[in-house]
């Protein structure tokens, strides 16, 4: 139809990670030129019905503080769509951003999915971006569009180990001739570190603190090992057996014990990877060794400790948080060489 092809013109390819931390926007021919958290914040209107008020980084930061009215939600857990409608007009809002109209917009979508996703997950991902406007919708495991982002050469017939730790989930998979050997998705990742501070805090100081809080002191002072000299933090929160708002001060090595069980389970499943994965394989990770990806990857000493218990060569990824993002745009920009590694929705 002619309105199909008008709309094809006038709209730029889009690589979206639809992370549930964040959400990450590449456009062909530009580049990266969308980061944003993962959140929608909806004010419930009795005469007009909900309405969205804020997206990304300006709903992020009314997460925890807003009145009964106003509600700020994550629509994505665990790496998949958990509210089919936010979810849409989240993703209409960053498309009309890029595009800065509304009409004839109709741009080919590639959307990074988890390695375990179901079937009725990857139909919520194609209608979802059907609705917010897409022509095409094609969808990408993240172990691959983070191998191709790392700049691993996933076409040869040799393997690559890529740990992808997000927010949602952690994929952990071996790649070889541009397909996934073997893949498991985890759903423990940085989401799960907040939550285990959050909870650590609550029962050993009676101190209860918000998500953006446990994200402060995840990434100011979280370490996947003890360290020799601790760093203290100052933490706000509203005391439970007082009632009133208290600070007190939070020692790193607590905080390395309340994620402990946390990275002792993305230790075990990288070990089972390397348990199952062929011998010629295994053999080529032996000499090329582990590469991790996503926010999770910036833990600190987490690549020391997988190094040390696996006693593989481990790397972080240069910007290990857009590389999924990168290596789904890169197959855009080069879509004769990876086609095969897409899956039409």
């Amino acid at each position: 139809m002619l309105s199909n092809w008008l709309s094809g013109v006038f709209s730029n390819d889009m690589a979206i990670d639809l992370g549930t931390a964040n959400t990450l926007v590449y456009v062909r021919g530009r580049g990266i030129i969308l980061s944003e958290p993962s959140v929608v914040a909806i004010k419930m209107d009795l005469r007009r019905g909900p309405r969205i008020v804020a997206v990304g980084a300006d709903a992020k930061k009314m997460l925890g503080r807003t009145p009964d009215n106003i509600k700020a939600i994550r629509p994505m857990k665990d790496g998949v769509i958990a509210d089919f409608e936010v979810t849409e007009a989240m993703l209409k809002h960053f498309i009309f951003r890029i595009h800065r109209r509304r009409f004839l917009v109709k741009p080919r979508i590639v959307v990074c999915v988890p390695s375990g996703v179901t079937q009725v997950e990857m139909r919520a991902v194609r209608e979802a971006s059907e609705s917010a406007g897409a022509r095409d919708v094609y969808l990408i495991e993240e172990p691959l569009a983070a191998a191709i982002g790392a700049n691993l050469p996933i076409t040869e017939p040799t393997s690559n180990m890529i740990v992808d730790i997000g927010g949602g989930t952690t994929e952990v998979a071996v790649i070889s001739m541009s397909d996934i050997v073997y893949a498991k998705s985890l759903r423990v990742a940085g989401d799960t570190i907040d939550s285990d501070i959050i909870r650590y805090v609550k029962q050993k100081h009676s101190l209860l603190i918000g998500e953006r809080t446990a994200e402060m002191v995840k990434m100011l002072v979280a370490s996947a090992c003890h360290e020799k000299e601790e760093t203290i933090i100052e933490v706000k929160g509203r005391d439970l057996i007082e009632g009133i708002p208290k600070v007190i001060a939070l020692r790193s090595g607590e905080v390395t014990e309340a994620i402990s069980g946390t990275v002792r389970a993305i230790l075990e499943t990288v070990k089972i990877a390397l348990e199952q994965t062929p011998p010629e394989l295994a053999s080529d990770i032996v000499d090329r060794g582990i590469v991790l990806t996503g926010g999770g990857a910036l833990l600190k000493n987490l690549d020391e400790v997988i190094r040390r218990e696996t006693g593989l060569p481990v790397t972080i990824a240069e910007d290990p948080l857009s590389t999924v993002v990168r290596g789904s745009g890169i197959v855009f920009e080069n879509f004769s060489v990876y086609r095969d590694v897409l899956v039409r929705a």
